[in-house]
């Protein structure tokens, strides 16, 4: 199994963020699996709502946390085609394995782009190759004990492991192209 090396974006903000989101979809396809990890606040949301958005999906991206799972199937493009649905998952309120198998997400997986928050752990068996992007923010995130209480503020560090063939040689937004020279 290829696996480039880690690739480190800072975003100053929640909009930078979702920015970020839009132009990953851009490069994202019917098939991948992103794996998202970070605490609360961290971001996970918002950078899911800019893939949304990129991807140019149906419905609110929102945190799926009470219902687990929602897929936003792909509207028309200005050209009339059409791009992969999202499949949006919060795997915050498994337990176990036993229960991501029951969301019956590899049945999907070949046709939507698949985003899984809180994922670390739990999805990997489901692509071997697949973007798995922890988010923090170093001067705090939206707990009561610390610094940031505003979920728009607040610089993000995002870095990107990408497993896989499928990813050798693509351009990441805001990370360079790892080459088999690279690699």
């Amino acid at each position: 199994m290829t696996t480039a090396p880690d690739h480190v974006v800072r975003l100053p903000d929640a909009a930078t963020t979702r920015a970020w989101g839009r132009a990953l979809a851009g490069v994202l396809r019917a098939g991948d699996l992103v794996v998202l990890s970070g605490d609360l606040g961290a971001g996970k949301t918002t950078l899911t709502q800019g893939l949304g958005a990129g991807l140019h999906v149906r419905g609110q991206v929102a945190s799926p946390t009470f219902v687990i799972a929602r897929e936003h199937p792909p509207l028309p493009r200005p050209d009339g085609s059409r791009g992969p649905a999202l499949v949006h998952v919060d795997a915050y309120r498994l337990g176990s394995f036993d229960e991501v198998e029951a969301l019956d997400l590899d049945a999907s997986l070949d046709e939507a782009v698949t985003v899984v928050e809180w994922g670390e752990g739990w999805v990997e068996p489901l692509a071997e190759d697949r973007l798995e992007v922890r988010l923090e923010r170093p001067h705090g995130g939206l707990g009561a004990d610390d610094d940031v209480q505003d979920a728009a503020a607040g610089e993000r560090v995002l870095t990107v492991h990408a497993v896989g063939e499928r990813w050798r040689g693509v351009a990441l937004p805001g990370a360079p192209v790892t080459t088999e020279e690279d690699a």
